[in-house]
């Protein structure tokens, strides 16, 4: 049985071990995305001296629209329960934001969201293949899928070769010997380093999954007893009002030229003061509140889902609150995709867990290399 699984261990990992070590290199290096950001730019993130009150959200945006280029648009504002940090104003794109300082309504910099690190995303996902939005097949999605999922086999294929026939040999596997030479501590590393791994580097690989087969996620959420046909959370639902780029309104405009005209107004920010003021005083220990037009969200979790949120609407007009979606009122299905981000990233226990996955991830990187070392060292043996 062991020889079966020894096969397959190594079947799979000569194929797979490349793209395995990317993917695991590349997931270390995002655990800590934000504080290696923090350390290359402290000034884009941190005020140089706090003189006073944060000036409120309307002057802010009003100071950003004379400082920016008219071609950038702020679709909103972010404001950290950090006094010494900045805060974010939103812009359109994935993780795109301009840093302002709160007291001084200084520009402190600007990040387009198209950087180092979203190249290593892209590679940790998609081996810097395009992601296509509209749900077709694309190669570097399912490289790095089935990658994974040779992972998983790799794992338990692993953990089967290394179990111990007795006590004697239990002992000698689950210590790395530093002083028996190179190849004795290479060896020791990938066997009793991936046995101390193997369960955690497990959770991860299984967990990523979810993000490269639409079939395995639906098998996730129902094995948690989530039902994959429940709404989505957080939806926002339509307007009545809206309409499809084909319609016409009672004057021959079309529905895509109205939200056309719409988008050209600017907002009015003079009322998202009083939406702060509101969502400060019933969140004393909150993380971070972003405010959008009609819209803000409240982030307050350091442990567990830290993608929860609770959400308002409120009347532009008033700033009077209108409707409330807390994190605890939503169904399962609302809440597990947050879950499965927040182990995957090993945000999910605060920075324990976060320096752990980091860890096991880069060992995953050596794990593979290593391997391709005894591979290599076997066969020059044998010719």
């Amino acid at each position: 049985m062991k020889r079966f699984f020894a096969k397959v261990h190594v079947w799979l990992s000569i194929p797979f071990g490349i793209i395995i070590a990317i993917v695991c290199l590349t997931g270390a290096i995002l655990v800590f995305e934000t504080e290696i950001l923090e350390l290359c730019y402290p000034s884009r993130y941190f005020v140089k001296e706090m003189k006073g009150e944060p000036l409120p959200p309307a002057a802010l945006m009003e100071a950003a629209r004379q400082q920016l280029p008219d071609s950038i648009k702020i679709n909103g504002i972010r404001v950290s329960s950090d006094p010494r940090r900045t805060y974010q104003l939103v812009l359109p794109g994935k993780k795109a934001a301009c840093f302002i300082d709160p007291y001084t309504a200084g520009i402190t910099g600007i990040d387009d969201g198209k950087g180092f690190f979203m190249k290593t995303m892209r590679l940790h996902r998609w081996l810097l293949d395009e992601y296509k939005r509209d749900g077709s097949f694309a190669w570097g999605k399912a490289i790095v899928g089935y990658s994974t999922l040779a992972l998983v086999i790799i794992i338990i294929s692993g953990l089967v070769i290394w179990y111990p026939r007795n006590k004697k040999v239990l002992k000698n596997r689950l210590k790395i010997k530093t002083k028996s030479g190179w190849f004795r501590f290479l060896y020791d590393l990938h066997v009793s380093g991936g046995f101390y791994a193997a369960l955690l580097l497990l959770v991860l690989s299984l967990t990523g999954l979810t993000w490269s087969f639409g079939w395995y996620r639906n098998a996730f959420y129902t094995a948690f007893g989530v039902s994959t046909n429940q709404p989505q959370a957080h939806a926002a639902a339509p307007s009545p009002s809206a309409k499809t780029s084909g319609e016409k309104d009672s004057q021959g405009r079309s529905g895509s030229a109205e939200r056309k005209g719409k988008q050209q107004k600017r907002t009015d920010y003079t009322q998202w003061a009083e939406v702060l003021s509101d969502l400060q005083s019933r969140y004393p220990e909150y993380k971070s509140i972003t405010i959008q037009d009609g819209a803000a969200t409240v982030s307050t979790a350091d442990y567990g889902n830290t993608r929860g949120s609770d959400r308002y609407s409120f009347d532009p007009a008033t700033g009077k609150i209108t409707g409330t979606q807390l994190y605890k009122d939503l169904p399962d299905s609302g809440k597990i995709r947050g879950w499965i981000y927040s182990v995957h990233a090993g945000t999910w226990g605060g920075m324990t867990t976060r320096i752990l996955s980091c860890l096991v991830s880069l060992l995953g990187a050596v794990f593979a290399i290593t391997g391709y070392y005894f591979w290599i060292k076997k066969k020059i043996r044998k010719g």
